[in-house]
């Protein structure tokens, strides 16, 4: 493929009528017509001032064919947090379609502001920009964590995006892979678009983001680890990274069949600031349907301060599957949840539904309650109703959870034709509270807790045990999945856990290169995961370790190391050969090669 590369940007080509053969790109080039590119590697450095982008597109009705052309702003530095600039910008258009596009090495790959009826398709933004993080796997830093409260103000611009969208309606994004970087696709104020069968995974903070972004379709993308501030058995603070986050007035939106496994939080929504200074709007009426949101560091679903209905979601392995914090008119009914902490929890919530739930070996089924006191700032409890209150949990089905019920502080709560089997104690709530009616519930006498006391739960106690029909969503209520959308969901076999989330500075490991993680310690041994391609390790060197449970291997291995412990800042260094990989950085390593990487204590 042919290289084209340049450090100064060159007179401004404008490309009119360009209606014949292939265009070779230059930087500042502004194309308003038809064309197709190139094809070949366009090393062109970006200005630090995102006004000053590398190419501009401007026009209506146009089709522009990147060929596979690679856009690379990336030649004067390795590290992504040093990246810079914006690579491409779309402007006051309509009706503009890319595709077949590749662009790294930019603080911004590409943005579009003020465009109707834009399209980008089978494109590539891998590998731009994301920080580095001072989160150790000793402790959090505080420093990582993300805020972008006032995104009118183009406040995600300080944290880089694969691509950005602002005051673009009807837009259509499809087969767009963004890996390796930290934002992928984020909008601002866009309306009646369609996001579907994208892969937007292993990024350091946001896979799929709205802000004040109604009736849009997100649907059928494979939005999986996308997270920092995690460290397995230490730490699960996430630090606002989210497989999807919906805020500040984005409603009318239809989340359905996506997979945003393995995320700080799997969907993240929050009303915004306008709400919770004024009581008034929230991110209401979206549907949440038919997604996986498992194994999330946080919550598998965080839904607060609004009115949504979530349905059919699988929500296995993380510390909350549903946080529903002050949500009110909120229907969740029909989801999967197993093995979390805590299944539904919801704070100040009222006249919410419950409805044909699943629960397995969750901690705390469901989990309701308020506080004596609101936080002063807060104006949307100064204008609001925030009690504990109007609850209908029905037909849900719980199974070896330990707690399926703890209320405190509620008030008129229906919970009728329920299953339980295995609890230890199946309501904890106030001992007086006649505003809890408990009708024609149903439990096996055989609680599956040895130490419970089942004659505690008289009012639940049924004999012998009846099927129970659980209601589900009338189908024609529910999104049809996309006649082309794909199966977004994780293949059979595929490593699945919150031990599986393995974040270094960089942000999430993706399991395709050689690399090593401390996966515990203690004074006398540190024990290592190796993970990579099909092929062989070894260790060439090591200072502060004097004994090793094997010396090579195959991927993937488990080493355990006897640590010296007069040595401050162990260090252990290995060889891969083997099967060709993409590195970390997005550079292509051959087969058969000679790889060479490390293990080292953190200050």
């Amino acid at each position: 493929m042919q290289i084209f590369k340049t450090s100064i940007f060159a007179t401004i080509v404008f490309c009119i009528g360009c209606t014949s053969g292939e265009l070779e790109l230059q930087p500042g080039m502004v194309i308003n017509n038809s064309v197709k590119i190139k094809s070949g590697v366009y090393i062109f450095n970006a200005s630090e001032d995102l006004s000053k982008p590398v190419i501009v597109i401007e026009g209506n009705n146009i089709e522009v064919d990147f060929n596979g052309a690679e856009l690379n702003g990336a030649n004067e530095s390795d590290l992504p947090s040093e990246f810079k600039g914006l690579g491409i910008l779309i402007k006051n258009s309509k009706n503009v379609k890319i595709k077949n596009l590749i662009v790294k090495g930019y603080k911004i790959g590409l943005m579009a502001e003020g465009v109707d009826s834009l399209k980008i398709m089978d494109s590539n933004f891998s590998y731009n920009y994301r920080q580095k993080l001072k989160s150790t796997f000793e402790k959090e830093n505080v420093d990582d964590w993300m805020s972008y409260h006032h995104n009118e103000n183009d406040e995600w611009l300080r944290y880089g995006a694969a691509i950005y969208l602002k005051n673009c309606d009807n837009a259509l994004v499809k087969n767009l892979t963004v890996k390796g970087g930290q934002n992928g696709l984020m909008m601002t104020n866009c309306n009646n678009g369609l996001f579907y069968n994208n892969d937007i995974s292993f990024n350091s903070a946001i896979g799929i983001g709205l802000y004040r972004s109604s009736h849009n379709r997100v649907m059928h993308n494979k939005l999986d680890w996308n997270i920092r501030g995690f460290v397995f058995g230490k730490y699960n603070r996430g630090q606002d990274s989210a497989g999807i986050l919906a805020y500040e007035q984005s409603s009318n939106n239809i989340f359905a069949y996506n997979s945003a496994t393995h995320s700080g939080d799997g969907f993240f929504l929050w009303a915004g600031q306008t709400t919770m200074d004024s009581g008034q709007g929230g991110c209401n009426d979206n549907l949440i349907v038919g997604n996986d949101f498992s194994y999330a560091s946080n919550n598998g679903i965080e839904i607060t301060f609004s009115s949504n209905e979530v349905y059919n979601n699988t929500l296995h392995g993380c510390d909350y599957g549903v946080w529903g914090g002050y949500s009110y008119k909120t229907v969740l009914k029909g989801n999967n949840f197993k093995n979390n902490n805590h299944g539904i929890a919801i704070e100040h919530g009222n006249d919410n539904r419950i409805i044909g739930n699943r629960f397995e070996n969750d901690k705390i089924g469901v989990q309701l309650w308020e506080r004596n006191e609101q936080p002063k700032d807060w104006g949307f409890p100064q204008n609001r109703d925030v009690s504990s209150k109007n609850y209908n949990i029905s037909y849900n089905l719980f199974t070896n959870c330990p707690n399926p019920l703890r209320i405190k502080s509620s008030t008129n709560l229906l919970i009728d034709d329920n299953h339980f089997y295995g609890f230890y104690e199946l309501l904890v709530a106030e001992k007086e509270n006649d505003s809890i009616q408990i009708i024609e519930n149903l439990i096996y006498q055989d609680t599956g807790f040895a130490d419970a006391d089942v004659q505690k739960q008289n009012n639940f106690i049924k004999t012998g045990y009846i099927e129970v029909d659980f209601p589900t969503e009338q189908q024609e209520s529910l999104p049809e999945k996309l006649p082309d959308g794909i199966d977004a969901f994780l293949p059979e076999g595929h490593k699945r856990g919150r031990q599986y989330i393995l974040v270094d500075e960089w942000g999430p490991y993706n399991f395709e290169y050689p690399a090593i993680w401390l996966s515990s310690k203690d004074d006398k041994k540190y024990t290592f995961e190796l993970f990579g391609p099909k092929g062989n390790w070894k260790i060439v060197g090591s200072s502060g370790f004097n004994a090793f449970s094997q010396k090579a291997g195959t991927m993937p291995s488990t080493l355990v190391a006897g640590i010296d412990s007069s040595v401050k800042k162990p260090i252990l260094k290995l060889e891969f050969i083997g099967s060709a990989f993409t590195t970390q950085f997005g550079g292509k390593h051959e087969k058969g090669k000679v790889f060479k990487f490390e293990w080292a204590a953190n200050d």
